[in-house]
């Protein structure tokens, strides 16, 4: 393994130095995210694993279950005996994926609204959901015995999405390590190769660890040929540093000689300012970012993998997260997490197909749009950062966001307003549109609200844009003004909510 790792290195960095791309930030600063990307806004995530056995907690309790005094360790004990008689390895062959369906995944997925799909091939359990030849532990040998990745992303291409993948091996250097602390099978010599290396948190990952997760990850880009590709927040530990930079002229180089446009995530500051996609997690920027982004969050609100008793989002938050991060020029990434069988909750298809019903209706004023002038305005918008979306929220009539596109056949460009919760005196009042804002210097044409056939009655004050809905709407969810821009009516960008 020693010899053929070496060679597969020396071939790594002969592709990571052959262009376009070389393994310096200031080399991969001139990457520019594709337009494919930049017009699609929303994707789905998978969290689905071994962790989807027990399901309880979340998708770390692959961790958990080791620390001893969390909830996790105690319902281990209780439900499945101690840890160094079941351990976290002995799930592995409960993981049967018996109902896994990947056709059906994949329409779901499509009547969702989704463009890309991003599994997880390895979470931090080590355990890949993928036909690797560097582990056994992996879904094509054992437990389902399918190559999960594999089917899944031939059903995603085949319904015309795109297929991405995320790794989170990164974490794995220390994930199981509360199992050396008391009697379990990860002081085992024979699962070594599953739960080590099992390190202290505090030690940087030596050179045997980080060469593996670079070869892991090749594996799973030359394999797949995701076009997203997903990395969790630890890669951005300094001896990371070099890897990523050899990484990421790899797959742009791969990805030019595949003649494909691919997209890196990254968390924090991991990756230099503008060669790769900035993610935040459950999260929100204050404005309008000025290159694309990423917000990956979850149907639920705590857990990634589905537990029992999951505490979900509704349809309108749903609605409400897509509308506002792609009027800051951000892009959607919504995680389900299937059961062990490979069934998803009904609970999540219904919110999933919702969201698809909203947006086969108002999907104009997302996908293939940018930011216009401002984001929005009204009361409600969350704060920017990480872990902001675990607390329900209720927007208002007054909450509204905008985008806007060049519209083929129209001198001019289509605005769009997205009036995020119905107005209780059926007008919907856009204060950005109003003369007194001095956004919209040139009337408006050819107003129209998404979703409907009717004449809309229109009224421009100094105060707001007045539009009467129309009573031929469907549901009860948000809706979607639309107006022509005469060019010479646009205005500098600001990127402050009102």
């Amino acid at each position: 393994m020693v010899g053929r790792d070496d060679e597969e290195l020396a071939r790594v960095r002969s592709v990571a130095t052959a262009g376009p791309y070389q393994p310096e930030w200031e080399s991969l600063q001139g990457y520019r995210a594709p337009r494919w990307y930049e017009d699609a806004k929303f994707g789905i995530f998978i969290h689905w694993g071994v962790y989807s056995v027990p399901a309880f907690g979340n998708e770390w309790y692959a961790r958990t279950m080791y620390r001893q005094g969390t909830p996790e360790y105690e319902h281990h004990r209780a439900t499945y005996g101690p840890q160094d008689e079941f351990g976290y390895k002995d799930f592995v062959e409960r993981f049967r994926a018996e109902r896994f369906d990947p056709q059906a995944w994949a329409a779901t997925f499509r009547r969702a609204g989704a463009q890309f799909v991003v599994p997880v091939a390895e979470h931090h359990d080590g355990f890949a959901m993928y036909a690797t030849q560097r582990s056994r532990w992996n879904a094509a040998e054992m437990g389902p015995q399918r190559d999960v990745l594999g089917e899944l992303g031939a059903a995603v291409r085949e319904s015309g999405m795109v297929l991405g993948a995320s790794s989170h091996r990164a974490e794995h250097w220390w994930f199981m390590n509360g199992g050396h602390e008391f009697p379990s099978d990860v002081r085992d010599p024979a699962f070594a190769d599953f739960y080590g290396p099992a390190m202290r948190e505090e030690t940087a990952p030596n050179e045997q660890f980080l060469e593996d997760w670079l070869l892991r990850t090749v594996e799973l880009i030359d394999t797949y040929r995701p076009q997203v590709l997903w990395f969790d927040w630890w890669i951005e530990q300094p001896a990371f540093e070099p890897s990523l930079r050899l990484l990421a002229a790899y797959y742009y180089n791969s990805a030019a000689r595949w003649g494909r446009e691919v997209v890196i995530n990254y968390k924090w500051k991991a990756f230099a300012d503008g060669s790769a996609v900035y993610d935040v997690e459950r999260g929100a920027l204050s404005g309008i970012h000025p290159r694309v982004w990423q917000n990956d969050t979850s149907v639920g609100r705590t857990a990634w993998s589905w537990v029992e008793g999951h505490s979900y989002k509704s349809v309108a938050e749903l609605v409400g997260e897509l509308v506002d991060v792609v009027a800051k020029n951000g892009v959607l990434l919504l995680n389900v997490g299937p059961k062990a069988d490979g069934t998803i909750d009904p609970a999540e298809v219904e919110l999933l197909e919702s969201l698809g019903e909203w947006l086969a209706r108002n999907g104009e004023a997302i996908y293939g749009t940018r930011p216009w002038t401002i984001p929005g305005e009204g009361p409600t918008h969350l704060p920017a950062g990480s872990f902001v979306d675990t607390t329900a929220r209720a927007y208002t009539a007054q909450d509204v966001r905008f985008t806007v596109r060049d519209a083929p056949g129209e001198s001019g460009t289509r605005l769009y307003a997205t009036v995020l919760a119905r107005p209780g005196d059926g007008v919907v009042r856009i204060r950005s549109w109003g003369r007194a804002a001095g956004l919209v210097p040139r009337e408006l044409t050819d107003v129209r609200v998404l979703g409907s056939r009717a004449d809309v009655v229109v009224r421009q004050t100094d105060a707001a844009f007045e539009v009467d809905l129309p009573h031929d709407l469907p549901g009860d969810l948000a809706v979607v003004v639309s107006a022509r821009l005469p060019e010479e009516a646009v205005v500098p960008r600001n990127d402050d909510l009102h």
